[in-house]
């Protein structure tokens, strides 16, 4: 019958590959991307194709002929899907907690338990059946031996016995797999419909709750915790099915023994007690073990979203060892836990023996006559029974586990979402006011005393353009956030009228292509688009870029510069059509030329009909504004037009002050060009126009040759073809202590297998085989050799464990340092291509799997090989004949396991793959929560979530039905092993075998089919796990950077003396297979003197600095800093010696104090003084803690403006020769700007400033000019020279941003 069921399920896959085969040519191109389109097989199965698993026939075969890829796996029935789980989730949830919002771990996982209700009770009918059938051959056992004995109670006694085992193991069979199945199923629609709920709690979170999580907190709770969560589905029926099989088998003992099965429950509770302080320990060790993991992954997430900070600053060997900190403390928790288990795992695997003992040692006590086939019914019985102990530290432990994640889980969903009210909205068109705020008091943090904002009144009309000023800190972001609903409401009222666009300081671009960034979900309207495009003078832009709008973007935007992102941003509120747009200083970003020509084209023309509030520090564009509001802490000091305001001094005076001084650089810089030119006119243009030819010329002669061929920065992530190399096991073997401890882990498991057999052979063999035969040995010789193999045995597990989890432990130390000493030396290029969702995978999910799966894993897979052997072993010596068809079966077993397992590698490999893009989307959608939010777009965001969750599952649920498609064709085989032998042992004349042997081998038989499905099932097992360790061993090959240290090239302590920047002939590109971006550039920077760099955005200038500080390798050329050549020199010696204020001012979540010195190499007073001289002194002293006041993650509590003082504190202190400002006052205010470039001035008079700016007149006092046009130097001289030609490029920038400044500058001096 067995062979009827192989033979069909084999010739079913064949005739499922032949229709695969055909369908192209019924169907045309049907199949092109076969996933994408096509339901799975499971959906519309036969009966017999869902009980023997054929419906997953086809998609093995074509696993079997090329290498699977996302499309080849069908998509999920609505029913497994997370769109048809979480809304049953979601909707139990809401009806359990009512209106409090106050989710626990018991109210969660009732939700979770009504969600999967179904595979619940599915599973567990198949549990009870696959019990009731298992105990079938221990209960036959005694039978069959005495009717080996020639005991025979009517004809044919022993063929009905051969049915009734094959029968029971057959249903068995059925049972089990069908069983595993559907908790799998159970746990993929449960993992997905609680990904889907975290991820959509995570879009509503207040800000004061996401202060509280860290990114990289919640990421852990979707990829370690629903994982886990998921993964218990495994266990849910052990507790109760425990129950049902220790009663099964007390009533077989009881027919066997007699009253000593009392004795064997007693034992079997007193070995269940035992695992209860171990439990409590092990669940306080995981507890803390999730905490530090997640605040290791905190840091973790914030170090690799800044890695560009780090290196610019030199300061990745100190973070990385922050890192290696929390992961010592993470460790320290986990060596606990691991040892604990193993402890967990003495007590189970000693426990069959222990409860044997007890009750063979009660019927001697009790005088209860022993006989062979009572003693081997008996120990069928505790074989079985022991499955359930062996499972039950397992299932504490993973009971413990998954309390823990529903609890923090719940924690999470219980935090308190944005305030529902905080916005009143009003029907569109039912009034002509369409924002106003009444008495309006609001605070990021609602405990605090003080508000963020108090008494604000605001009132704006259909169609008018509002503008918002006031210096740094002064609460004008924060009042954009209170339109948003985003800052909590105190008291007051804030009314909307229609939808909103918001463009943010800070860019949020989403990762993929350009195209998809601007139209943000809305369809493609050509005309429109084009007409954004040329508004927000991205065509240019675009014609630059390797794809144009089809270039994909790295994370965050990483391959754009800061003006290009804040344009993408620009044009995508402008393609929503909303009714109100609210601009948070977005032309800081962008040179002087784009900025008015943004401001014109989008705000004044493209967008006149609509209502604009918009906040600026360019004061050249309040004059436009029908109101202008004037901030400071906290307040509106003023409000009215321009001229209004003019008139009534103050505040604005203060403002329109600091932009007259500004002003007043650029009428006197103009002055000077005059007389220059007046005085040697010819000179000065000639040596100009002479520069500009030859280092054309120059830069033209080489530059198309070095030319690339095109390709995207972001490339699809790297997956591993074809098998699993041996070298990945070798590795990970030899990892701890070069692999010393893995013999005697072995051995350990080898005399224990070999003490088990011993002391069952010899319980069988030193029993009589009835009443009437005499025993060979005394009962006290009989008990004390058992104890002794007994004894034996436990040491052996001992030795065992210990051994496994200090290899385990220190493996998985190992590789982690390893990881990340290789990530934190990779190259600035890794972190461009790679978004960092890829990285914390690997970091989270694939570490968690070597810290707690792998050891184990490995360890079962060798377990189960021995012990395979040793049943082989034991068949074969009673039987020989077994081997007959033993070996035919094995071989067929190996050819299916070989046809199989290509399908499920690349299915365990999709599954890591496809993981990644949901953390990804995941960590961007909290980054860009506010954005998403003020468009409306959660929607979209949540579908686009569920779409990533299901190709998530979808490699995952066929896995599983491959899994159980090749157990089910294994049991099958062995059941015909089994069968065999069994017919074999009745029909050989009696007396040939001695029946204890006989009963010993039906013993051990009777566990084959489980144990060879077992082997199976962990050789996959292991395959998949293993490639958590292959993906990390990936990350320990990547290239690394130039040495931090080149010891025979050290410079001098004291270098650079002078500080003079020499660049030859310099040509860089991103990445090899991507075009030029400087194209070769050759000047001078002067040693003491500042130059400035201006030039279009996206010309260059960003690039030319990060080939200063090596974050980018030039392809040609080099870069001499007083005459040492800064490729010959160690990258610490370099970075560390130069200062940078970045075009994106980055803070770390920790105190002021480490923010301003991560290195520690200051005393508090100097950094006091450096604050104070960055005008941050006085802010830092209101906060309570001073110089130990929190910092948020990213700097969150800060607004841009002070992080950019904070950057600025931070040169002030390091105070090197040569100083770098990439757009480092972009985001200040024109008063700020003047005090920065006054300090800068006082500070930094000797020493080399590099100064890129988009602020004219943050580079016109500067002694030289560069400007970059496409990658290649335009002009270069003073700029007084550049000026007095009026044809000069800088010279037409300079007369348009006067021009662009004059109706207000005119305003002032009319005063």
């Amino acid at each position: 019958m067995g062979l009827f069921f192989c033979c069909v399920g084999l010739l079913r896959t064949k005739f499922d590959e032949d229709n695969l085969l055909q369908e192209p040519l019924l169907n045309g191109s049907a199949r092109e991307s076969a996933g994408d389109e096509i339901v799975t097989p499971y959906a519309n199965a036969s009966i017999f194709s869902i009980l023997t698993f054929s419906w997953m026939g086809p998609l093995i075969s074509i696993g079997n002929k090329k290498a699977l890829d996302l499309e080849d796996v069908p998509q999920l029935t609505s029913f497994d899907s997370v769109r048809g789980a979480f809304p049953i989730l979601n909707s139990k949830l809401e009806s359990d907690t009512g209106r409090n919002n106050r989710v626990t771990g018991l109210i969660l996982a009732k939700g979770l338990i009504f969600t999967i209700r179904k595979e619940i009770a599915l599973s567990a009918v198949y549990v009870l059946v696959y019990t009731l059938a298992s105990y079938v051959g221990p209960y036959l056992i005694d039978t069959f031996v005495q009717y080996l004995t020639g005991h025979q109670d009517f004809r044919n006694e022993g063929y009905l016995l051969v049915s009734a085992f094959f029968i029971s193991k057959l249903v068995e069979c059925f049972a089990q797999r069908h069983w595993y199945f559907k908790v799998q199923q159970a746990g993929f629609r449960a993992r997905g419909a609680l990904i889907a709920k975290i991820y959509n709690k995570s879009l509503t979170l207040s800000c004061q709750s996401k202060q509280g999580q860290s990114t990289g907190e919640i990421i852990n709770f979707m990829s370690v915790d629903a994982e886990r969560i998921g993964d218990f589905e495994w266990y849910i029926h052990e507790p109760w099915i425990v129950l049902v099989q220790v009663g099964l088998a007390l009533a077989i003992l009881y027919k066997n023994l007699g009253l000593a099965s009392l004795a064997t429950l007693v034992a079997t509770v007193l070995v269940m007690l035992a695992n209860v302080p171990l439990g409590s320990l092990e669940e306080k060790f995981q507890d803390k073990l999730m905490e530090s993991k997640d605040r290791r992954m905190k840091a973790a997430s914030e170090v690799f979203k800044n890695m560009r900070i780090l290196k610019l600053q030199a300061w990745e060997t100190k973070f990385l060892s922050k890192i290696l900190d929390l992961r010592k403390n993470e460790t320290g928790w986990l060596r606990k836990y691991l040892y604990t288990k193993a402890m967990s795992t003495l007590v189970f695997w000693g426990a069959p023996t222990f409860v044997s003992l007890v009750t063979f040692g009660a019927c001697l006590l009790m005088g209860i006559p022993l006989e062979s086939g009572k003693i081997l019914s008996a120990l069928a019985t505790f074989r079985i029974l022991q499955e359930s102990i062996y499972n039950l530290p397992d299932t504490i432990s993973m009971l413990v586990q998954t309390k823990v994640s529903l609890d923090r889980i719940a924690s999470f969903l219980s935090l308190d979402d944005m305030q529902p009210d905080v916005i009143e909205k009003l029907p569109m068109g039912s009034s002509n006011i369409i924002v106003e705020i009444i008495d309006g008091n609001f605070a990021w943090d609602t405990c605090s005393p003080s508000s963020t904002l108090k008494d604000i009144n605001l009132r704006a009309f259909h169609g008018m353009r509002i503008a918002i000023c006031g210096v740094v800190g002064s609460g004008k972001s924060s009042l954009l956030s209170c339109i948003l609903g985003e800052v909590p409401k105190i008291s007051g009222t804030v009314r909307l009228s229609g939808t909103k666009a918001y463009v943010a300081q800070s860019p949020w671009i989403q990762s993929g292509k350009i195209e998809e960034n601007i139209l943000f979900g809305r369809e493609m309207d050509r005309q429109r688009y084009d007409k954004i495009l040329e508004a927000c003078s991205l065509r240019k832009d675009l014609e630059l870029l390797p794809f144009g709008d089809q270039t994909v973007v790295g994370e965050r935007g990483i391959n754009l510069s800061g003006g290009q992102k804040q344009r993408i941003q620009i044009a995508r509120a402008l393609y929503q059509e909303a009714d109100i747009y609210l601009f948070d200083d977005p032309f800081s970003a962008v040179d002087a030329h784009t900025g008015t020509h943004l401001f014109n084209e989008c705000i004044l023309r493209i967008l006149d009909s609509k209502t604009v509030i918009y906040v600026t520090h360019q004061m050249e564009f309040l004059p436009a504004a029908d109101l202008i509001l004037v901030m400071k802490d906290g307040r509106i000091t003023q409000a009215g037009n321009y001229n209004d305001l003019l008139k009534s001094g103050t505040n604005f005076m203060q403002l329109i002050g600091a932009h007259k001084e500004a002003l007043s650089v650029l009428s006197f810089i103009e002055a000077r060009a005059v007389t220059v030119g007046e005085g040697s006119s010819v000179t000065g243009t000639t040596k100009n126009v002479l520069l500009k030819k030859e280092s054309r010329d120059d830069q033209n002669g080489e530059a198309d040759n070095i030319m690339g061929t095109k390709g995207q920065l972001v490339e699809e992530e790297e997956r591993e073809k074809g098998g699993v190399g041996l070298s990945v096991y070798w590795k990970y073997i030899t990892t701890a202590y070069g692999g010393v401890l893995v013999p005697f882990i072995l051995l350990a498991q080898i005399l224990f297998q070999l003490l088990q057999i011993g002391s069952n052979y010899w319980m069988a063999w030193a029993t009589p085989i009835s009443k009437d035969v005499a025993p060979p040995v005394g009962g006290s010789t009989l008990i004390i050799v058992y104890v002794a193999l007994a004894i034996g045995c436990s040491f052996c597990t001992l030795a065992r464990a210990l051994l496994l989890v200090t290899a385990g432990y220190k493996t998985a130390m190992t590789l982690f340092e390893k990881m990340h000493q290789c990530i934190f030396r990779a190259p600035m290029s890794f972190f461009d291509a790679t978004p960092s969702g890829r990285i914390l995978n690997r970091a989270s999910t694939d570490q968690s799997a070597v810290d707690l799966d792998i050891p184990f894993q490995v360890g079962t897979f060798t377990f189960s090989i021995v012990h395979l052997l040793g049943i082989i072993a034991v068949m074969s010596q009673v039987a020989w004949q077994v081997f007959i068809i033993f070996i035919p079966v094995i071989a067929i077993c190996v050819c299916l396991q070989r046809y199989y397992i290509p399908s499920a590698r690349e299915m365990s490999r999709l599954v890591g793959v496809c993981k990644a893009p949901v953390i990804q989307h995941f960590a961007e959608t909290i980054s860009g929560s506010s954005t998403i939010k003020s468009f409306d777009q959660e929607s979209r965001f949540r579908d686009m979530s569920m779409k990533l969750i299901d190709g998530y599952l979808r490699p995952n649920f066929h896995n599983a039905g491959a899994m159980e498609w090749l157990c089910f064709r294994l049991d099958m085989l062995s059941l015909i092993t089994f069968g065999f032998s069994l017919v074999f042992l009745i029909s050989v004349p009696r007396g040939t075998i001695d029946p204890s042997a006989a009963g010993l081998a039906v013993t051990y038989g009777l566990n084959l089919n489980s144990l060879q499905a077992w082997f199976v099932w962990n050789l996959c097992l292991m395959e998949n796990k293993i490639i958590s360790v292959e993906r990390i061993l990936q990350y320990t090959c990547i290239p690394k950077e130039p040495p931090l240290v080149v010891e025979s090239n050290r410079p001098t302590s004291h270098w650079p003396t002078n500080g003079e920047v020499s660049i030859r002939n310099l040509q860089v590109r991103y990445a090899p297979h991507m075009p030029l971006v400087l194209r070769g550039l050759t000047c001078t920077f002067f040693g003491g003197k500042k130059t400035g760099i201006v030039g279009r955005t996206g010309s260059g200038k960003s690039t030319l600095i990060q080939t200063l500080f090596r974050i980018i390798e030039p392809a040609r050329g080099q870069v001499l800093i007083d005459g040492i050549s800064i490729s010959s020199i160690g990258l610490h010696d370099l970075r560390s010696r130069l200062s940078i204020i970045p075009q994106d001012p980055t803070m770390f979540e920790g105190t002021v104090r480490s923010n301003m010195d991560p290195l520690e190499e200051y005393t508090d007073e100097q950094i006091w003084e450096a604050l104070d001289k960055c005008q941050l002194g006085d802010e830092v002293r209101k906060k309570e803690g001073k110089l130990d006041s929190a910092v948020s993650e990213n700097g969150d509590n800060w607004s841009v403006g002070q992080r950019q003082l904070v950057c600025l504190g931070r040169v002030l202190l390091k105070k090197s020769k040569v100083l770098v400002l990439d757009e480092a006052t972009a985001s200040v205010d024109t008063e700020t700007d003047n005090l920065i470039q006054q300090t800068l001035r006082q500070h930094f008079s000797d020493s080399t400033v590099i100064t890129v700016a988009h602020r004219i007149t943050s580079v016109l006092d500067s002694d030289m000019v560069l400007l970059l046009d496409q990658g290649l130097i335009k002009e270069y001289d003073s700029p007084e020279k550049l000026l007095e030609d009026k044809s000069s490029s800088f010279s037409k920038l300079v007369a348009e941003y006067s021009m662009r400044s004059s109706s207000s500058y005119r305003n002032v001096t009319n005063i």
